[in-house]
């Protein structure tokens, strides 16, 4: 019992890192806009992150917790991909590189169990399917931000800018908590998933039978979202100015729309049950904003470093989570 504890321990510290370091993804855009103060930012997003569970069903959670197979689980291997994801976001969050703590903590967990059991041990369409909204996400919020600020300019840009202005700044109160309500909707279940894995794995829970949703037990759920809620609370300086003043210069116009676009991509993918990455679905919005002026009005040497921080996440995590199972191993802890 004391192995659990301290795994959900880890778990809750891993989804409060979260909070801190994707905080930038729900108050980037407000703050840059100047609507609200980075304190009043952080309280708004803070409060929509939290208020999630109480709309979203838990599906994303059941498809992590089912993503790598129940024989294979173990503590010591929950424990292995947790440290993956939680040094991986640290050290991004070093950096100021917006990277995505959901591929970071699903790269952490299969490259556990890789090491442990080889591929066999991973759902494979599951984690596909989460390899293809890497790509998904962020083009599909690229499109939908260029298409509400195209729709947006063809149909104001002939009023006053103040007016539009002012109209612009109050509807961004309301994308940007319907922002937050996806971030924490998508990425709360994240460690849910894997603290429900962790309880099947310590016979806490009983695996749901085969094509069934994974029970998710209520106190996990408030759990979750309470900690990620106080880790955007702490917010993630570093990250906001990347993603909010160097990738494009944005209008609360501009932030608006970024901020519904990628709403709206969050709450369809957890709908579908499908774990995708916040950061990539704001980034893409951002960048097909910005594009809309004229391509040169994205910084894309800042873009593409962000693209580069990406596509290392998974390997990189991995890699930690693997090293780190070969450690447990050597100094006797059962994996």
């Amino acid at each position: 019992m004391t192995g659990l504890v301290l795994i959900v321990t880890l778990a809750l510290l891993f989804d409060f890192i979260n909070g801190f370091h994707d905080a930038a993804n729900s108050i980037a855009t407000v703050v840059s806009t100047r609507v609200l103060s980075p304190n009043t930012a952080v309280l708004w997003a803070a409060a929509f992150n939290f208020l999630a569970f109480l709309i979203f069903d838990t599906h994303v959670a059941s498809n992590i917790a089912k993503g790598v197979a129940p024989g294979v689980v173990t503590l010591g291997l929950v424990a292995a991909g947790l440290v993956g994801a939680v040094v991986w976001d640290l050290l991004t969050w070093w950096w100021g590189l917006p990277t995505s703590s959901s591929h970071a903590l699903l790269g952490g967990l299969a490259g556990a169990a890789l090491v442990k059991a080889g591929p066999s041990a991973l759902d494979l369409p599951f984690f596909g399917k989460t390899a293809l909204f890497i790509l998904v996400a962020p083009l599909l919020g690229s499109f939908l931000g260029y298409s509400l600020m195209k729709l947006v300019t063809i149909l104001f840009g002939s009023r006053p800018h103040r007016g539009v202005d002012r109209i612009s700044r109050r509807l961004q109160l309301l994308s940007a908590a319907l922002y937050s309500l996806g971030h924490g909707g998508n990425d709360a279940q994240k460690t849910m998933g894997i603290i429900v894995a962790a309880l099947i794995a310590n016979q806490q829970l009983a695996p749901a039978p085969l094509g069934m949703t994974q029970h998710v037990p209520f106190w996990v759920v408030i759990g979750c979202h309470a900690a990620m809620g106080l880790g955007t609370l702490s917010g993630g300086w570093r990250i906001v100015k990347t993603m909010g003043m160097k990738i494009t210069k944005l209008e609360p116009v501009g932030g608006c729309c970024a901020e519904t676009a990628g709403a709206i991509t969050l709450f369809g993918a957890t709908a579908l049950g499908v774990p995708v990455s916040t950061t990539h679905t704001i980034t893409g919005a951002i960048v097909g904003v910005g594009s809309v002026r004229k391509l040169s009005a994205v910084r894309w040497g800042v873009a593409g470093r962000v693209v580069w921080a990406w596509v290392f996440t998974v390997p990189g995590s991995a890699l930690i989570s693997a090293l780190t199972l070969v450690i447990l191993r050597l100094v006797g802890v059962p994996v």
